[in-house]
């Protein structure tokens, strides 16, 4: 980048389209620096497994020089999908080929973690919860922090997901309940504790649904198996039941009774988990979102076109951040850079979310013909 003084350019969220984003302007020369949240990066568990395609996560990974160190961590036998109907029959099965590497699958904490380790060091502060963005639209602007520190930026991006407070500087756009909940059961050892649970899943993932409920079991690495339990509920289902996410013995019941036509080998995903489930209702931004260009704030990922989850965030995601760090690189100033990007982001974005719009829904469906495809990414 031609511009004098070296533009400041602080990334709000150290998930994988901030990482990225910071790794592809470092390969450039340009310096960048991610806030997070979190206290560190063993602050919480990073979620489970996704799968980074050739035609969007895979170009970010190989702008950033560690596509092949994601081949060598990635599972691509875990492209095998298996279709089933409640009564517990395989309806469709694929198994990936040979050298198939269209979509591998990666844990998210492996993802993040190869991510974080090629940055250079001090790159990431942990600790820093934005309270706000101030300053004007021109710049420069002041992040400032709920534990007092006042950062000036010349560019600000936003990577800082469904709930994102960088979103507040340019739109008015909040995150929609779709009417979808997953709750996330989670398998450990299941090779020698869930047998029958690793057999049904393969290596993998497993789908079943019936227009109003949905089994997804997906295979983990380190023998490891989560289940999304997806339902056409409202937001608050468990405390309208009168129940807390910590009441593990209530929600099995009460699941259990809902599944209750479902067949012994599929309501085994419901009730033999091991720990506490995991609450996760599906929100979804408006269609298409869009703002006014701003030459000094611009999002990336599920801050920018919060989606529901099949298949596509966390590679949309990466993609926008390959795509913003290029261009910050090649344009003169931060301003053309980020025009440039968003010309291209924007429609994008857009497309996919009127595609996927009321998408929660079709994870219903008995009728997709590759359920395997909508995972919990």
């Amino acid at each position: 980048m031609n511009t004098t003084p070296t533009p400041r350019i602080a990334i709000i969220g150290a998930g994988p389209s901030g990482l990225t984003c910071a790794r592809i302007l470092q390969q450039h020369g340009i310096a960048a620096t991610i806030y997070d949240h979190e206290a560190g990066l063993d602050a919480r568990d990073q979620g489970g497994t996704l799968d980074l395609h050739e035609d969007n996560g895979q170009i970010a990974l190989r702008e950033a020089g560690l596509l092949e160190d994601f081949f060598r961590l990635s599972r691509p036998e875990g492209q095998e999908t298996r279709q089933m109907d409640p009564a517990g029959a395989v309806l469709f099965h694929h198994t990936p080929d040979e050298g198939e590497r269209f979509k591998p699958e990666i844990d998210r904490g492996q993802l993040r973690d190869l991510l974080l380790n090629s940055l250079e060091p001090g790159t990431v502060r942990w600790g820093h919860t934005l309270r706000s963005v101030e300053g004007p639209a021109t710049g420069p602007r002041q992040l400032h922090f709920t534990n007092g520190t006042v950062v000036e930026a010349d560019l600000v991006i936003g990577a800082d997901g469904a709930w994102s407070k960088v979103r507040r500087t340019i739109s008015d756009a909040t995150p929609q309940y779709s009417g979808v909940s997953f709750l996330e059961a989670w398998f450990h050892d299941v090779e020698n504790k869930h047998p029958e649970i690793a057999e049904l899943v393969g290596q993998g993932s497993a789908a079943a649904a019936d227009g109003d409920r949905c089994l997804f079991a997906q295979r983990n690495s380190g023998n490891h198996i989560r289940v999304y339990i997806i339902q056409r509920v409202p937001a608050d289902w468990i405390t309208a039941d009168g129940l807390t996410i910590q009441d593990t013995d209530g929600i099995r019941a009460l699941l259990l009774d809902r599944y209750r036509n479902w067949s012994p080998s599929l309501r085994r995903l419901l009730a033999d988990n091991d720990g506490l489930y995991v609450d996760r209702p599906i929100y979804a931004l408006p269609v298409p979102h869009a703002w006014e260009h701003n030459p000094t704030v611009t999002l990336l990922g599920d801050a920018a076109h919060l989606m529901p989850p099949l298949g596509v965030g966390v590679n949309l995601a990466m993609l926008d951040a390959c795509e913003l760090a290029l261009a910050i690189a090649h344009h003169n100033t931060v301003d053309d850079a980020v025009l440039a990007y968003e010309k291209t982001m924007l429609p994008r974005s857009a497309e996919m979310q009127q595609l996927l719009e009321n998408g929660a829904e079709g994870l219903l469906s008995t009728e997709l013909p590759d359920f395997a495809t909508g995972k919990g990414h």
